[in-house]
Protein backbone atom coordinates (compact mmCIF):
# COMPACT_ATOMS: atom_id res chain seq x y z
CA UNK A 1 0.00 0.00 0.00
CA UNK A 2 0.98 4.07 -0.18
CA UNK A 3 3.83 4.60 2.23
CA UNK A 4 5.14 1.16 2.19
CA UNK A 5 8.73 0.86 0.18
CA UNK A 6 8.52 -0.96 -3.23
CA UNK A 7 11.69 -3.02 -1.86
CA UNK A 8 10.08 -4.43 0.88
CA UNK A 9 7.45 -6.32 -1.33
CA UNK A 10 8.01 -9.61 -3.33
CA UNK A 11 8.94 -8.90 -6.46
CA UNK A 12 5.79 -7.96 -9.00
CA UNK A 13 4.84 -9.92 -11.88
CA UNK A 14 5.04 -7.11 -14.44
CA UNK A 15 7.63 -5.60 -12.73
CA UNK A 16 9.56 -3.53 -15.43
CA UNK A 17 6.28 -3.43 -17.83
CA UNK A 18 5.48 0.67 -19.13
CA UNK A 19 1.72 0.73 -20.26
CA UNK A 20 0.65 4.01 -21.23
CA UNK A 21 -3.15 4.06 -19.97
CA UNK A 22 -5.46 6.78 -22.57
CA UNK A 23 -8.67 4.91 -21.71
CA UNK A 24 -11.52 6.45 -20.33
CA UNK A 25 -14.29 4.65 -18.72
CA UNK A 26 -14.08 1.50 -20.92
CA UNK A 27 -10.28 0.95 -20.58
CA UNK A 28 -9.48 2.04 -17.32
CA UNK A 29 -9.75 -0.67 -15.61
CA UNK A 30 -7.65 -3.01 -17.98
CA UNK A 31 -4.95 -0.22 -17.20
CA UNK A 32 -5.53 -1.19 -13.45
CA UNK A 33 -5.01 -5.17 -13.80
CA UNK A 34 -1.61 -4.36 -15.19
CA UNK A 35 -0.59 -2.12 -12.24
CA UNK A 36 -2.28 -3.70 -9.66
CA UNK A 37 0.17 -6.76 -10.78
CA UNK A 38 3.32 -4.37 -10.90
CA UNK A 39 3.71 -2.48 -14.16
CA UNK A 40 4.74 0.82 -14.21
CA UNK A 41 1.24 2.09 -15.66
CA UNK A 42 1.31 6.54 -16.34
CA UNK A 43 -2.73 7.50 -16.75
CA UNK A 44 -2.12 9.95 -19.33
CA UNK A 45 -5.46 12.10 -18.57
CA UNK A 46 -6.76 15.36 -21.11
CA UNK A 47 -7.31 19.25 -19.71
CA UNK A 48 -10.11 18.75 -17.03
CA UNK A 49 -8.45 14.85 -16.43
CA UNK A 50 -10.39 11.73 -16.99
CA UNK A 51 -14.33 11.33 -17.92
CA UNK A 52 -14.69 8.85 -15.14
CA UNK A 53 -13.42 11.55 -12.20
CA UNK A 54 -17.23 13.06 -12.90
CA UNK A 55 -18.80 9.56 -12.02
CA UNK A 56 -20.29 8.98 -8.48
CA UNK A 57 -20.31 7.77 -6.23
CA UNK A 58 -18.31 10.35 -4.80
CA UNK A 59 -17.04 11.05 -1.20
CA UNK A 60 -19.21 11.78 0.99
CA UNK A 61 -21.75 12.67 -2.05
CA UNK A 62 -19.59 15.79 -3.42
CA UNK A 63 -18.25 15.98 -7.31
CA UNK A 64 -15.36 17.09 -7.85
CA UNK A 65 -12.44 15.46 -9.68
CA UNK A 66 -10.47 13.89 -7.23
CA UNK A 67 -13.60 12.72 -5.21
CA UNK A 68 -15.11 9.78 -7.56
CA UNK A 69 -14.84 6.31 -5.65
CA UNK A 70 -15.07 4.65 -9.60
CA UNK A 71 -12.24 6.47 -10.44
CA UNK A 72 -10.54 6.13 -7.29
CA UNK A 73 -10.68 2.56 -7.55
CA UNK A 74 -10.46 1.44 -11.28
CA UNK A 75 -6.84 3.59 -11.26
CA UNK A 76 -5.26 2.18 -7.98
CA UNK A 77 -1.26 1.67 -8.76
CA UNK A 78 -0.91 4.07 -11.27
CA UNK A 79 1.08 7.24 -12.11
CA UNK A 80 -0.71 9.79 -13.97
CA UNK A 81 0.22 12.89 -16.35
CA UNK A 82 -2.15 15.40 -17.65
CA UNK A 83 -1.37 15.98 -21.74
CA UNK A 84 -2.91 18.12 -24.18
CA UNK A 85 -3.32 15.34 -27.46
CA UNK A 86 -4.64 18.07 -29.56
CA UNK A 87 -1.40 20.29 -29.30
CA UNK A 88 1.57 19.59 -31.78
CA UNK A 89 3.77 19.91 -28.36
CA UNK A 90 1.68 17.25 -26.15
CA UNK A 91 1.78 14.99 -29.14
CA UNK A 92 5.68 14.95 -29.52
CA UNK A 93 5.74 14.50 -25.51
CA UNK A 94 3.24 11.11 -26.17
CA UNK A 95 5.53 10.03 -29.02
CA UNK A 96 8.92 10.19 -26.96
CA UNK A 97 6.25 8.20 -24.07
CA UNK A 98 5.59 5.54 -26.67
CA UNK A 99 9.48 5.16 -27.24
CA UNK A 100 9.61 3.89 -23.53
CA UNK A 101 6.29 1.52 -23.22
CA UNK A 102 5.45 -1.94 -24.10
CA UNK A 103 2.19 -1.20 -24.23
CA UNK A 104 -0.54 1.88 -25.08
CA UNK A 105 -4.08 1.40 -23.94
CA UNK A 106 -6.96 3.77 -25.71
CA UNK A 107 -10.55 4.06 -25.91
CA UNK A 108 -10.68 6.90 -28.74
CA UNK A 109 -12.69 6.16 -31.43
CA UNK A 110 -11.28 4.33 -34.92
CA UNK A 111 -8.89 7.34 -36.56
CA UNK A 112 -8.33 9.62 -33.53
CA UNK A 113 -5.10 8.50 -32.71
CA UNK A 114 -3.94 8.71 -36.68
CA UNK A 115 -5.20 11.77 -36.92
CA UNK A 116 -2.68 13.41 -34.19
CA UNK A 117 0.09 11.81 -35.61
CA UNK A 118 0.09 9.30 -32.63
CA UNK A 119 -1.12 6.17 -34.37
CA UNK A 120 0.17 2.58 -34.13
CA UNK A 121 1.89 2.73 -37.30
CA UNK A 122 3.60 5.91 -36.27
CA UNK A 123 4.82 4.81 -33.21
CA UNK A 124 5.64 1.58 -34.13
CA UNK A 125 8.01 2.88 -36.70
CA UNK A 126 10.25 3.92 -33.62
CA UNK A 127 9.23 1.14 -31.34
CA UNK A 128 8.70 -2.00 -33.39
CA UNK A 129 8.13 -3.89 -30.03
CA UNK A 130 5.21 -1.95 -28.78
CA UNK A 131 1.53 -3.39 -28.21
CA UNK A 132 -1.39 -0.85 -29.04
CA UNK A 133 -4.76 -1.85 -27.72
CA UNK A 134 -7.69 -0.15 -29.04
CA UNK A 135 -10.95 -0.91 -27.15
CA UNK A 136 -13.72 0.74 -28.77
CA UNK A 137 -17.41 -0.16 -28.55
CA UNK A 138 -17.56 -1.92 -32.10
CA UNK A 139 -14.03 -2.18 -33.27
CA UNK A 140 -12.07 -1.06 -35.51
CA UNK A 141 -13.50 -2.03 -38.44
CA UNK A 142 -17.33 -2.79 -39.93
CA UNK A 143 -20.60 -0.95 -40.56
CA UNK A 144 -20.60 0.20 -36.74
CA UNK A 145 -16.90 1.19 -36.28
CA UNK A 146 -17.44 5.13 -36.48
CA UNK A 147 -20.41 4.73 -33.76
CA UNK A 148 -19.95 5.44 -29.96
CA UNK A 149 -21.89 3.60 -27.25
CA UNK A 150 -22.59 3.91 -23.44
CA UNK A 151 -22.65 0.47 -21.30
CA UNK A 152 -26.68 0.34 -21.78
CA UNK A 153 -25.94 0.36 -25.59
CA UNK A 154 -23.39 -2.51 -25.52
CA UNK A 155 -25.31 -4.16 -23.30
CA UNK A 156 -27.84 -4.63 -26.12
CA UNK A 157 -26.41 -4.79 -29.06
CA UNK A 158 -24.49 -7.43 -27.46
CA UNK A 159 -27.42 -9.45 -26.42
CA UNK A 160 -26.59 -9.60 -22.81
CA UNK A 161 -29.77 -7.18 -21.80
CA UNK A 162 -32.35 -9.25 -23.40
CA UNK A 163 -30.93 -12.46 -20.54
CA UNK A 164 -31.24 -10.24 -17.23
CA UNK A 165 -34.70 -8.85 -15.21
CA UNK A 166 -37.77 -11.07 -14.91
CA UNK A 167 -39.75 -12.61 -17.31
CA UNK A 168 -42.61 -10.88 -16.94
CA UNK A 169 -40.84 -7.09 -17.68
CA UNK A 170 -38.23 -5.38 -20.14
CA UNK A 171 -34.84 -6.12 -19.85
CA UNK A 172 -33.13 -5.09 -16.96
CA UNK A 173 -29.42 -3.28 -17.23
CA UNK A 174 -26.62 -5.33 -14.94
CA UNK A 175 -24.93 -2.79 -12.53
CA UNK A 176 -21.83 -1.79 -12.44
CA UNK A 177 -20.85 -1.07 -16.32
CA UNK A 178 -20.16 -4.54 -16.82
CA UNK A 179 -20.07 -4.07 -20.38
CA UNK A 180 -17.27 -1.61 -20.05
CA UNK A 181 -15.55 -4.25 -17.36
CA UNK A 182 -15.95 -7.32 -19.89
CA UNK A 183 -14.27 -5.10 -22.66
CA UNK A 184 -11.48 -3.89 -20.23
CA UNK A 185 -11.00 -7.43 -19.19
CA UNK A 186 -10.59 -8.58 -22.57
CA UNK A 187 -8.54 -6.28 -23.59
CA UNK A 188 -5.95 -6.68 -20.51
CA UNK A 189 -5.84 -10.28 -21.75
CA UNK A 190 -5.47 -9.55 -25.22
CA UNK A 191 -2.61 -7.09 -24.48
CA UNK A 192 -0.49 -9.30 -22.12
CA UNK A 193 -0.79 -11.98 -25.48
CA UNK A 194 0.64 -9.77 -27.56
CA UNK A 195 3.42 -8.79 -25.21
CA UNK A 196 4.43 -12.13 -24.94
CA UNK A 197 4.58 -12.72 -28.86
CA UNK A 198 6.33 -9.52 -28.99
CA UNK A 199 8.99 -10.35 -26.50
CA UNK A 200 9.73 -13.93 -27.90
CA UNK A 201 9.19 -12.57 -31.62
CA UNK A 202 10.60 -9.01 -31.40
CA UNK A 203 7.54 -7.37 -33.33
CA UNK A 204 4.64 -5.38 -31.37
CA UNK A 205 0.88 -5.25 -32.82
CA UNK A 206 -2.01 -3.56 -33.07
CA UNK A 207 -4.96 -5.13 -30.83
CA UNK A 208 -8.30 -4.56 -31.72
CA UNK A 209 -11.07 -5.06 -28.64
CA UNK A 210 -15.14 -4.67 -29.88
CA UNK A 211 -17.24 -4.34 -26.63
CA UNK A 212 -20.19 -5.74 -28.77
CA UNK A 213 -18.18 -9.17 -29.24
CA UNK A 214 -16.99 -9.16 -25.68
CA UNK A 215 -20.38 -8.99 -24.30
CA UNK A 216 -21.59 -11.20 -27.09
CA UNK A 217 -19.28 -14.00 -25.53
CA UNK A 218 -20.53 -13.79 -22.34
CA UNK A 219 -24.40 -15.51 -23.73
CA UNK A 220 -22.90 -19.14 -22.54
CA UNK A 221 -25.15 -20.96 -24.65
CA UNK A 222 -27.76 -18.72 -25.82
CA UNK A 223 -27.02 -18.83 -29.64
CA UNK A 224 -25.80 -22.63 -29.57
CA UNK A 225 -29.83 -23.00 -27.97
CA UNK A 226 -31.59 -21.14 -31.26
CA UNK A 227 -28.40 -22.72 -33.81
CA UNK A 228 -29.29 -26.19 -32.36
CA UNK A 229 -32.63 -26.06 -31.08
CA UNK A 230 -34.34 -22.88 -32.52
CA UNK A 231 -35.26 -21.43 -29.42
CA UNK A 232 -34.28 -17.62 -28.27
CA UNK A 233 -33.51 -18.10 -24.50
CA UNK A 234 -35.52 -16.03 -22.02
CA UNK A 235 -34.84 -14.10 -19.12
CA UNK A 236 -34.11 -16.53 -16.01
CA UNK A 237 -34.12 -14.38 -13.22
CA UNK A 238 -37.38 -15.00 -10.57
CA UNK A 239 -38.62 -18.26 -13.16
CA UNK A 240 -38.39 -22.23 -11.34
CA UNK A 241 -37.23 -23.89 -14.28
CA UNK A 242 -38.66 -27.30 -12.71
CA UNK A 243 -40.63 -27.42 -9.52
CA UNK A 244 -37.76 -26.78 -6.62
CA UNK A 245 -35.21 -25.28 -8.65
CA UNK A 246 -34.85 -21.26 -8.55
CA UNK A 247 -35.08 -18.40 -6.19
CA UNK A 248 -37.41 -18.42 -3.28
CA UNK A 249 -37.77 -15.62 -0.26
CA UNK A 250 -36.63 -16.24 3.01
CA UNK A 251 -36.56 -14.25 6.20
CA UNK A 252 -33.83 -12.07 5.08
CA UNK A 253 -33.65 -12.30 1.82
CA UNK A 254 -33.58 -14.93 -1.16
CA UNK A 255 -31.54 -18.34 -1.22
CA UNK A 256 -30.71 -20.26 -4.65
CA UNK A 257 -32.31 -23.94 -4.48
CA UNK A 258 -31.65 -26.49 -6.77
CA UNK A 259 -32.75 -29.51 -5.13
CA UNK A 260 -34.73 -30.82 -8.06
CA UNK A 261 -33.89 -31.53 -12.06
CA UNK A 262 -34.26 -33.39 -14.93
CA UNK A 263 -35.22 -37.63 -13.39
CA UNK A 264 -34.92 -38.92 -9.84
CA UNK A 265 -32.52 -36.34 -8.13
CA UNK A 266 -31.02 -37.96 -5.39
CA UNK A 267 -30.69 -33.93 -3.85
CA UNK A 268 -34.64 -33.79 -4.21
CA UNK A 269 -35.46 -37.01 -1.93
CA UNK A 270 -32.98 -35.60 0.30
CA UNK A 271 -34.87 -32.37 0.13
CA UNK A 272 -38.04 -34.10 0.94
CA UNK A 273 -36.49 -35.71 4.10
CA UNK A 274 -35.30 -32.74 5.57
CA UNK A 275 -38.71 -30.82 4.91
CA UNK A 276 -40.55 -33.74 7.15
CA UNK A 277 -37.78 -33.30 9.77
CA UNK A 278 -38.70 -30.49 10.14
CA UNK A 279 -42.27 -30.54 9.99
CA UNK A 280 -42.79 -28.67 6.84
CA UNK A 281 -46.71 -27.88 6.94
CA UNK A 282 -47.91 -30.09 3.70
CA UNK A 283 -45.03 -32.28 2.78
CA UNK A 284 -47.20 -35.07 2.02
CA UNK A 285 -48.24 -33.00 -1.26
CA UNK A 286 -44.75 -33.07 -2.30
CA UNK A 287 -44.46 -37.03 -2.39
CA UNK A 288 -46.82 -38.69 -5.20
CA UNK A 289 -45.78 -40.07 -8.74
CA UNK A 290 -46.35 -36.87 -10.45
CA UNK A 291 -43.29 -35.67 -9.12
CA UNK A 292 -41.19 -37.88 -11.10
CA UNK A 293 -42.95 -36.34 -14.38
CA UNK A 294 -40.73 -33.93 -15.99
CA UNK A 295 -43.91 -32.18 -17.79
CA UNK A 296 -45.79 -31.97 -14.56
CA UNK A 297 -42.50 -30.58 -12.60
CA UNK A 298 -42.05 -27.53 -15.70
CA UNK A 299 -45.65 -27.32 -15.16
CA UNK A 300 -47.48 -23.88 -13.50
CA UNK A 301 -49.30 -26.31 -11.19
CA UNK A 302 -46.23 -27.85 -9.89
CA UNK A 303 -44.40 -24.84 -9.31
CA UNK A 304 -47.04 -23.12 -8.00
CA UNK A 305 -47.43 -25.52 -5.40
CA UNK A 306 -43.89 -26.40 -4.59
CA UNK A 307 -43.43 -22.61 -4.19
CA UNK A 308 -46.32 -21.89 -2.10
CA UNK A 309 -45.44 -24.58 0.62
CA UNK A 310 -41.50 -24.17 0.60
CA UNK A 311 -41.64 -20.07 1.15
CA UNK A 312 -44.12 -20.24 3.94
CA UNK A 313 -41.64 -22.41 5.82
CA UNK A 314 -38.45 -20.60 4.34
CA UNK A 315 -39.57 -16.98 5.07
CA UNK A 316 -39.82 -18.23 8.66
CA UNK A 317 -35.73 -18.81 8.78
CA UNK A 318 -32.39 -17.14 7.81
CA UNK A 319 -30.47 -17.40 4.61
CA UNK A 320 -27.38 -18.76 6.75
CA UNK A 321 -29.21 -21.28 8.82
CA UNK A 322 -31.06 -22.61 5.33
CA UNK A 323 -27.35 -22.39 3.57
CA UNK A 324 -26.11 -24.22 6.70
CA UNK A 325 -28.49 -27.07 6.76
CA UNK A 326 -28.48 -27.55 3.30
CA UNK A 327 -24.89 -28.44 3.20
CA UNK A 328 -25.18 -30.69 6.09
CA UNK A 329 -27.43 -32.61 3.87
CA UNK A 330 -25.84 -32.55 0.53
CA UNK A 331 -28.70 -30.55 -0.80
CA UNK A 332 -27.65 -27.58 -3.47
CA UNK A 333 -28.99 -24.67 -1.80
CA UNK A 334 -26.84 -20.87 -1.59
CA UNK A 335 -27.45 -17.42 -0.44
CA UNK A 336 -28.48 -14.78 -2.71
CA UNK A 337 -25.74 -12.46 -1.11
CA UNK A 338 -25.98 -8.58 -0.56
CA UNK A 339 -22.98 -6.29 -0.86
CA UNK A 340 -23.03 -5.96 2.97
CA UNK A 341 -22.82 -9.98 3.00
CA UNK A 342 -19.88 -10.26 0.72
CA UNK A 343 -17.89 -8.05 3.76
CA UNK A 344 -18.49 -10.05 6.41
CA UNK A 345 -18.78 -13.49 4.45
CA UNK A 346 -16.25 -16.14 5.52
CA UNK A 347 -14.39 -17.45 2.27
CA UNK A 348 -13.65 -14.18 1.44
CA UNK A 349 -12.07 -13.29 4.37
CA UNK A 350 -9.86 -16.39 4.95
CA UNK A 351 -8.76 -15.93 1.89
CA UNK A 352 -7.82 -11.79 2.67
CA UNK A 353 -10.32 -10.79 -0.81
CA UNK A 354 -10.88 -7.27 0.32
CA UNK A 355 -7.83 -4.85 1.21
CA UNK A 356 -7.65 -1.00 2.34
CA UNK A 357 -8.73 1.40 0.07
CA UNK A 358 -6.25 4.26 1.01
CA UNK A 359 -7.67 7.77 -0.31
CA UNK A 360 -6.06 11.29 0.51
CA UNK A 361 -9.70 12.16 1.08
CA UNK A 362 -11.00 9.53 3.69
CA UNK A 363 -9.28 9.96 7.23
CA UNK A 364 -9.03 6.38 7.62
CA UNK A 365 -8.60 3.11 5.28
CA UNK A 366 -12.00 1.61 3.55
CA UNK A 367 -12.43 -1.34 2.20
CA UNK A 368 -12.36 -2.45 -1.91
CA UNK A 369 -12.26 -5.85 -3.32
CA UNK A 370 -8.81 -7.09 -4.27
CA UNK A 371 -7.69 -9.67 -7.30
CA UNK A 372 -10.12 -12.80 -7.61
CA UNK A 373 -6.12 -14.78 -8.08
CA UNK A 374 -3.26 -15.16 -5.86
CA UNK A 375 0.37 -15.68 -7.55
CA UNK A 376 2.13 -17.47 -4.98
CA UNK A 377 5.82 -15.95 -5.91
CA UNK A 378 4.78 -12.61 -7.43
CA UNK A 379 1.98 -11.42 -5.77
CA UNK A 380 -0.41 -8.76 -6.60
CA UNK A 381 -0.64 -5.74 -4.53
CA UNK A 382 -2.21 -2.14 -4.69
CA UNK A 383 1.40 -0.10 -5.12
CA UNK A 384 -0.61 3.30 -4.56
CA UNK A 385 -4.19 5.19 -4.50
CA UNK A 386 -4.97 6.66 -7.89
CA UNK A 387 -3.39 9.34 -8.94
CA UNK A 388 -4.42 13.23 -8.17
CA UNK A 389 -4.97 14.56 -11.72
CA UNK A 390 -1.38 15.74 -13.31
CA UNK A 391 -0.17 13.99 -9.73
CA UNK A 392 2.81 12.75 -11.95
CA UNK A 393 3.66 15.20 -14.51
CA UNK A 394 6.80 16.26 -13.53
CA UNK A 395 8.88 13.07 -12.90
CA UNK A 396 7.54 11.71 -16.46
CA UNK A 397 8.78 14.83 -18.14
CA UNK A 398 11.86 14.31 -16.25
CA UNK A 399 12.17 10.95 -17.63
CA UNK A 400 12.26 11.28 -21.50
CA UNK A 401 14.82 14.04 -20.76
CA UNK A 402 12.84 17.31 -20.13
CA UNK A 403 14.35 19.25 -17.25
CA UNK A 404 12.73 21.95 -15.35
CA UNK A 405 12.77 24.84 -18.14
CA UNK A 406 11.16 22.68 -20.11
CA UNK A 407 8.43 21.48 -18.14
CA UNK A 408 7.63 25.38 -16.85
CA UNK A 409 7.21 26.32 -20.43
CA UNK A 410 4.98 23.29 -21.51
CA UNK A 411 2.78 24.24 -18.21
CA UNK A 412 2.76 27.48 -18.87
CA UNK A 413 1.31 26.99 -22.39
CA UNK A 414 -1.46 24.42 -20.95
CA UNK A 415 0.30 21.28 -22.56
CA UNK A 416 0.68 19.56 -19.39
CA UNK A 417 -0.74 20.09 -16.17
Amino acid sequence: MSGTPRRSQPASALEGLRVLDLTGAMGNYAGKLFADMGADVILVEPPGGSELRREPPFIEDRPGVERSLNFAYQNTSKRGICLDLDTQSGQKIFRALAATADVVLETFAPGWMDARGIGFDTLSAQNPQLVMTSITPFGQTGPYAAMSATDLVALATGGLLWMGGYQDAPPTQAHGDQAFKCAAMYGAVAAMLAVTVAETGGRGQHVDVSMQESVTLALENAAQTFDLEGTVRKRPLGDQRFAGYGLFECQDGYIFLGSRGIGNSPAWTRSLQWFRDEGMEGVERLSGPEWSDLTYLKGDEAREVFGQLFMNWSRRHTKEWLYAEGQKRLIPLAPVSTPADLLGNPQLQARGHFVPFVHPLLQQAALMPGAPYVLSATPWCVQRPAPALGEHTDEVLASIGLGSDDASLLFSAGVVA
